[in-house]
């Protein structure tokens, strides 16, 4: 049986599962949320993004997430980004598909994922609008399976302590990883909308994990029961720079 780490010790993996799921199934109780961001790079204003979760009506739960991503300014004018991307969630949170359209300078690119967790298989698609060319693979995943924005919603359902560790299964349908997720410490982020004491994280995708691509992904979730994402910062080296979300509105639909 193949085992995980979590909190420094080593557990079996379908019981950490059953603990995870159990755990983040208290998301589905919450009401529909939204909220909006102030993206900074390198310190400048570069635009706007606005991240959204509410349940689907059907037989089986389901939850469908929205993120929508605008440039703006010096930013926007240099280079236009207009991103959107949905992710429909089923029981437990476990991914059935995504699709991202993206407009990212003179790139127009549209993907779809399907997660089938009978055949145990993720499917990527891309299409290049601008080449007319068409991109795909296939990657085997366990029976349940976060995207990205799924994670992000697993983990608000988490009480993760500062100084523990755990792992959660995610793929972009390209690459299934267990993914690495640390509770750092307690800070005071401060934000548009005020200040928050908040819980750090660092979630592990870049640095050829997930994404091939050096960089670190951090998280601060307010500390207390709502677990609000205040504020998001991607790390990448000088050459790129910091890009950094900060809370502007919270908006409950």
């Amino acid at each position: 049986m193949r085992f995980l780490a979590v909190h420094g010790q080593n557990f079996p993996a379908l019981t950490v599962a059953a603990a995870i799921l159990f755990a983040v199934s208290a998301c589905y109780a919450a009401p529909p949320e939204s909220f909006q961001y102030a993206v900074e790079w390198r310190l400048i204003p570069a635009g706007t993004a606005k991240l959204s979760w509410m349940p689907v009506q059907r037989a089986q739960p389901a939850t469908e997430v929205r993120l929508h991503l605008e440039s703006a300014g010096l930013v926007s004018r240099l280079f236009r980004v207009d991103d959107d991307y949905r992710a429909l969630l089923g029981s437990n949170l476990c991914a059935e598909n995504v699709v991202l359209t993206a407009k990212e300078g003179n790139r127009n690119k549209e993907t779809r994922v399907t997660f089938d967790a009978k055949t145990g298989k993720a499917s990527w698609v891309e299409k290049d609008l601008v080449r007319n060319a068409t991109s795909s693979k296939e990657v085997e995943i366990p029976p349940c399976v976060h995207d990205v924005m799924g994670g992000l919603m697993a983990l608000r359902g988490l009480r993760l302590e500062p100084g523990k560790t755990l792992r959660l299964p995610i793929s972009d349908g390209k690459k299934f990883v267990q993914a690495r997720i640390e509770a750092q410490d307690r800070e005071d982020i401060k934000t548009p909308l005020g200040t928050f004491r908040a819980v750090r994280y660092e979630i592990f995708l870049f640095n050829d994990v997930l994404f091939k691509r050096a960089g670190h992904l951090h998280i601060w979730l307010t500390d207390d029961e709502r677990r609000i994402p205040v504020q998001l910062q991607v790390r990448f080296p000088f050459t790129i720079g910091t890009i950094t979300f900060r809370l502007l509105k919270d908006e409950k639909q």
